[in-house]
């Protein structure tokens, strides 16, 4: 199966798809996440990945492409894979890497749309946020949240991988909290994203009804940066 490039609004359904917020950093994204991060950022997003939660057959929905390497990654694991983002200069970016690796024969649709308009609602069995709820400020994150379990399947998973809540001492608190700004601050001017601190994830995804049943960190400097939390649908 080859890739399959959709858009919602040529489907019928008006996505109010507007200006592309990821026009100007979108191209360095990769390049910016190596910088930043090293390969911290990717390993938080393959975490949850593997063949224990990823079977041969799977759906699996991405809200939010970034660079892509996650949606390859479950595909070549067998996985059914669906990408959704607003922001066509993302998956301009996700077709290249596609093209470039010579994946572009994985099973990957790629719709352009809102996350909202998107109502294939318990289709998947896993959907993956990516650090995509952090460029909403807490209430709209909330009800993206709400929505993206709404489009998981009873028994299914949803996985949201992420700058990891402060904790620990005041040295890993602070340097936490400062790593975090410089990002959302970039982010902030460069593609409008909502200003806020850290969000604890695993408690907005309890209050919503998910069962949290595993957690990873991921390093940098030894400090717990990034977090993967895998969250379960209730039957």
């Amino acid at each position: 199966m080859t890739t399959e490039v959709v858009s919602m609004k040529e489907s019928g359904k008006d996505s109010g798809v507007t200006k592309d917020k990821y026009r100007l950093i979108g191209p360095l994204y990769d390049f910016l996440s190596a910088l930043y991060s090293g390969k911290s950022i990717h390993q938080c997003k393959i975490g949850m990945l593997n063949s224990d939660q990823v079977r041969p057959g799977d759906k699996i929905l991405f809200a939010g492409v970034g660079h892509g390497k996650d949606a390859i990654h479950a595909a070549e694991l067998g996985a059914e894979v669906t990408v959704v983002d607003l922001s066509a200069t993302m998956l301009r970016k996700f077709e290249q890497g596609l093209l470039e690796q010579n994946k572009s024969h994985l099973p990957i649709r790629q719709v352009h749309a809102d996350i909202f308009t998107f109502d294939e609602l318990e289709e998947y069995d896993m959907v993956v946020a990516n650090f995509f709820l952090n460029v909403f400020n807490e209430d709209l994150m909330a009800k993206v949240l709400e929505h993206l379990i709404a489009l998981t399947k009873k028994g299914g998973k949803v996985v949201v991988g992420d700058f990891a809540f402060p904790t620990g001492n005041i040295f890993s608190r602070t340097f936490k909290k400062a790593y975090w700004y410089v990002a959302v601050s970039l982010f902030w001017l460069f593609a409008n994203n909502a200003m806020h601190s850290i969000y604890n994830y695993p408690e907005h995804m309890k209050k919503q009804g998910l069962v949290i049943r595993d957690r990873k960190y991921f390093k940098l400097l030894n400090v717990n940066c990034y977090w993967s939390i895998l969250g379960y649908k209730s039957l």
